[in-house]
């Protein structure tokens, strides 16, 4: 399969996310965002008024409000009117949907944000309202034991076992040591079984967070970054939603998004995977085909801070970071949505070639 080509150069200029803390009771979501977007426009030199286009992503689920989305609104500055738009799922999604605005050539720069409160309630039990509605989600099969169904599958498979998983936890939360944002840096004991095989350094920490991107194409990415990191390629695919026909072992739609992204035409030397549980890495990485030579979540990824609906841009914008700084050439981010990763997100950044 050939590989999509975008007609016209877009990179991310600019990222910045928030502390990622267990509870942020003192903060509404406005004022969670706010430090974010002023810090992401604070790199460029950019004002709101000099965004083409704005897009969101979060869940009035997590809020518990129909269209809260609309309150964080107060932290961009929607006046003057301005071209705005939102998703119902990750940010990285709102990536996509500003990446597609920039290549029609409907505008030059984008402003992406994203943020999650999961404090609030049971993020466990919020999930399950991702499940069919009429066969699963009745029986409230939560988010943890769906992932504990996975990991079964590939321990039953020989894929992995629970000394591999928390090893992939070690090494994960120690690399979050260097991360200044991350909820849970520094190697830990992998704790109780919260549901077998998974123990609790296996999950993700529930935890509330925000971060921001900014998008632009062509000679202005130039002017605002002193090396973009360029998106050569980004695609996005589902698998079936049915758990009962999926192979639990495998992700054909990461690898299909990754091919069509160009993600295979030659090695990458950085993956920012969104695995939420040391299992669905192991899963992650044999799709994308990443061996030893692949430094795979140097930020510790979300077992380090999974702020939901914004852990996937998190896991574009910390590939763009290690672009920008020189620590990588060729940069794998990925993002997910939905149980057992039912929806996968791949985009391939890469930076200037050196003289």
């Amino acid at each position: 399969m050939t590989p999509h080509r975008p007609g016209r150069e877009v990179a991310i200029v600019a990222f910045a996310q928030s502390d990622h803390r267990r509870r942020t009771d003192d903060l509404s979501e406005v004022e969670m965002v706010m430090p974010v977007l002023h810090e992401v426009l604070r790199q460029t030199g950019l004002r709101t008024s000099d965004i083409g286009f704005t897009c969101s992503g979060s869940s009035d689920y997590l809020a518990g409000r129909a269209f809260s989305f609309t309150m964080a609104l107060d932290g961009v500055g929607a006046w003057p009117p301005i071209s705005e738009s939102h998703v119902e799922t990750d940010g990285a999604w709102a990536l996509y949907e500003a990446w597609v605005k920039i290549l029609t050539g409907e505008a030059d720069t984008a402003l992406v944000y994203a943020y999650g409160k999961s404090s609030p309630g049971s993020v466990r039990d919020v999930l399950t309202r991702q499940l069919d509605p009429y066969y699963l989600a009745p029986l409230w099969p939560d988010s943890v034991a769906l992932a504990a169904l996975q990991a079964q599958a590939l321990v039953d498979a020989g894929d992995t076992d629970e000394p591999a998983l928390a090893a992939i936890a070690g090494r994960s939360r120690a690399d979050a040591s260097a991360n200044p944002h991350a909820q849970l840096p520094g190697a830990r004991p992998q704790g109780e079984y919260v549901v077998r095989p998974l123990r609790t350094g296996d999950c993700p920490p529930i935890g509330d967070g925000a971060a921001a991107v900014i998008l632009a194409a062509g000679d202005r990415a130039r002017e605002l970054c002193a090396r973009p990191a360029w998106i050569r390629g980004m695609d996005h695919r589902i698998e079936a939603h049915s758990l009962g026909v999926r192979d639990l072992t495998d992700s054909p739609s990461t690898r299909l998004a990754a091919e069509r992204a160009g993600a295979f035409e030659r090695p990458v030397d950085t993956a920012e995977l969104h695995a939420p549980f040391t299992s669905q890495e192991v899963v992650l990485a044999k799709a994308l085909g990443l061996d030893d030579t692949v430094r795979i979540n140097p930020s510790g990824g979300a077992l380090a801070a999974n702020p939901v609906m914004a852990a996937g841009l998190i896991r574009l914008g910390e590939a763009a970071a290690r672009v920008h700084r020189g620590d990588s050439d060729r940069a794998l981010a990925h993002a997910t949505s939905g149980p057992c990763l039912q929806q996968n997100l791949v985009a391939v950044l890469e930076g200037e070639n050196r003289a």
